[in-house]
């Protein structure tokens, strides 16, 4: 008898404080990637699928991000805030009052 089937892993890459698309906000956004592994036996053998997300702390809305987007972000947010990761500033809209 074999075992086998998926695990899922949920890391917190950053948080950063951007202003959210659906609710116009400049607040703290947590950059998650999920790795979904295999398993055989209980031990996890290899993933076979990593997505990458922002989520707003504010209303709660959450964009899924490619790899290249989530790699920028990290690197914005590390060049902003002293290496941290954090502190990534917030964009202003110039056509906002």
């Amino acid at each position: 008898m074999l075992l086998f089937g998926t695990k899922g892993y949920l890391h917190q890459l950053a948080i950063l404080t951007l202003i959210c698309g659906q609710c116009g906000n400049p607040s703290a956004h947590t950059l998650t990637k999920r790795v979904t592994k295999f398993t055989l036996f209980f031990v996890p053998l290899f993933a076979f699928s990593t997505k990458y997300a922002t989520q707003c702390t504010f209303c709660g809305a959450e964009q899924q991000l490619s790899q290249e987007q989530a790699d920028q972000l990290l690197a914005g947010g590390a060049e902003q805030g002293g290496g941290r990761g954090t502190g990534h500033p917030a964009q202003s809209d110039p056509h906002r009052q």
